[in-house]
């Protein structure tokens, strides 16, 4: 992160995960999504965070547990923040279909779900982990982590791994830090 981050109570620092081995619920951190999490935690521990929740999935969970580590604070995982599934089925042309997706959230392939619905389950998470005296970690999935922040195909294409947001109840979202060392 470049420059100091005020954060005030009730913000949420959103976090897309670190660099992982694939994208099964569980691929583990590479080394450099390793390092990346640790050079993360070490950015993160004096802002006040007094809550990490994550997504279950392995590389969400390994991201998050550095910090969770140094601060002596439980991970709570919520189901909600898992990666949203874009089909039922392996797809060649599934980045055609997500683009089509981030235009039409309503499209829902088979198997799938809409961005619709997925914004509306990271939105309902999101509020439910809010510390309104405190900072939040949440630690997510790229595609989620976009829908939640309202960003466009191209803006998701140029997230990194980690990412870091912050937002506020009284404010928009802001980019705080991408990629840390080693990612």
């Amino acid at each position: 992160m470049t420059g100091r981050l005020e954060v005030k109570p009730g913000t949420l620092l959103l976090v897309r995960h670190a660099r992982a081995t694939g994208q099964e619920p569980g691929a583990p951190l590479t080394p450099d999504g390793e390092a990346a999490a640790q050079a993360l935690a070490s950015s993160l521990a004096g802002l006040g965070i007094t809550r990490i929740v994550s997504s279950p999935w392995v590389r969400a969970a390994a991201t998050a547990r550095p910090l969770a580590d140094r601060l002596g604070l439980p991970v709570t995982t919520d189901e909600r923040l898992t990666e949203r599934v874009l089909s039922g089925a392996s797809r060649a042309d599934w980045r055609e279909r997500l683009h089509d997706s981030f235009a039409d959230d309503t499209l829902c392939l088979p198997g799938g779900e809409s961005g619709a619905a997925a914004r509306a389950r990271i939105q309902a998470a999101l509020a439910d982990a809010r510390d309104p005296a405190g900072v939040t970690v949440v630690v997510t999935h790229g595609n989620l982590l976009a829908l939640a922040l309202g960003l466009g195909f191209g803006d998701w294409a140029a997230l990194r791994n980690p990412d870091v947001w912050a937002t506020r109840p009284d404010g928009p979202a802001v980019r705080v830090g991408a990629g840390y060392a080693g990612a």
